[in-house]
């Protein structure tokens, strides 16, 4: 290696000039590919933002307000509709709740309900069955959340939290470092609240980032689960027609759950992610306009049937990566608080957890390295040693 590494900076000596050398120049800075982005604004321009070569077939026309799906490996938008449109989230905001939350609450921790933390649930609620008296898991309470969309489980774990308005924090400095902007939360369980919205972008972002949490893409897959109720249980269902093929919804092929939602003011809403070979997608869909109650699962797979086969074509519209100044995905699941620190997990792995190891790319990190010091250094001799020869040459 040493002497390839000599061989070619003597290869490169003849043009230096025969003088003194003044010493090797630092290579200019030049950006990883992953680091050139499209300009961020794109995704802020109403309507539907896609770049498609010639022949690759367009988007789908889909009825929903916004909508957008990504890679969610490289974190590349291949199309969005009104992607920073702020619009209610419904319950598709508890997967920012988990995000915020799962770390600091080891899911082996047992609690006994009280009355008291179950005041102050929303008239209508979707309720899991949480009741007084009885202890649960914090794993059991989170598959309330996640296949039931448990109004009543998610009081009760931010309880465990710190309390509700802390978890609102948690909640919205969780969405900031993640670089989700649009997104303000006023009720952790997405019950609609005045002036609570996020944004299909937001939600796409979630749910990328949900799937580098061993726990949460674990709970997000899970179809079917039984529920304590003191001494038995009951079988709960995921509310994602997608994932557990009911209603007369057909399952999506490769599905890995994840959130959909529903309140009057929001419509129906969704967020969801598929694999497919090596290829993992990430799709939100926010309040259809037509096709009834299972629309969103419809347009949601139309989205995906188009991005598998357009993905290979098209052109970034956009990243669901956070800025350079924002902190890496792993680091943005909200801090565990202090007088819980986060213990191991004990959620048995499924397929969906391998999703969560997916590597997350490098996005402008830096430069790429100056040249290996020992390269220089040998060209550097090898120059000095080759002016001396052709000095005493001249002489």
């Amino acid at each position: 290696m040493i002497v390839s590494s000599f061989v070619a900076a003597l290869l490169l000596l003849p043009s230096l000039p025969a003088g003194p050398a003044s010493g090797p120049r630092p290579v200019e800075p030049v950006p990883p590919p992953a680091a050139v982005r499209v300009d961020p604004v794109l995704l802020h321009r109403p309507g539907t933002q896609v770049r498609l070569p010639p022949g690759v077939k367009a988007p789908p026309r889909l009825s929903a307000r916004s909508w957008l799906i990504a890679d969610a490996v490289t974190g590349d938008v291949l199309a969005a509709h009104d992607a920073h449109r702020r619009l209610p989230p419904a319950s598709t905001l508890k997967t920012l709740f988990a995000l915020a939350t799962l770390p600091g609450l080891p899911p082996d921790r047992q609690h006994t309900v009280s009355e008291h933390e179950l005041r102050g649930i929303g008239d209508g609620s979707s309720l899991v069955g949480v009741r007084e008296e009885v202890t649960y898991r914090v794993a059991d309470l989170w598959r309330g959340v996640f296949l039931s969309s448990g109004n009543d489980a998610v009081r009760v774990l931010a309880g465990l939290n710190g309390g509700w308005a802390a978890t609102v924090r948690r909640m919205q400095a969780t969405a900031r470092a993640l670089g989700a902007h649009d997104t303000r939360v006023v009720s952790p369980d997405g019950y609609d609240a005045p002036g609570q919205v996020s944004s299909a972008y937001d939600l796409a972002v979630f749910g990328r980032a949900g799937l580098r949490n061993p726990d949460f893409a674990h709970y997000a897959a899970t179809p079917y689960a039984q529920f304590p109720a003191g001494r038995w249980s009951f079988g709960i269902r995921n509310t994602n027609r997608l994932l557990t093929g009911a209603d007369g919804v057909r399952r999506y092929p490769g599905l890995l759950g994840i959130k959909n939602g529903y309140t009057s003011n929001a419509g129906h809403t969704l967020i969801a992610a598929a694999r497919k070979g090596s290829r993992t997608l990430v799709v939100s869909v926010m309040n259809p306009r037509r096709g009834g109650a299972y629309a969103v699962y419809e347009e949601t797979r139309d989205l995906l049937d188009w991005g598998f086969a357009a993905a290979p074509h098209a052109r970034p519209v956009g990243s669901l990566l956070p800025p350079r100044a924002a902190l890496p995905v792993r680091a943005a699941a909200a801090p565990p608080a202090p007088s819980a620190p986060p213990a191991p997990r004990s959620v048995p792995p499924t397929a969906a957890v391998s999703v969560a190891t997916l590597p997350v790319p490098a996005d402008g990190d830096g430069p790429p390295p100056l040249l290996p010091l020992t390269f220089v250094g040998a060209a550097f001799l090898a120059a000095a040693a080759l002016w001396r020869v052709r000095r005493r040459t001249e002489r």
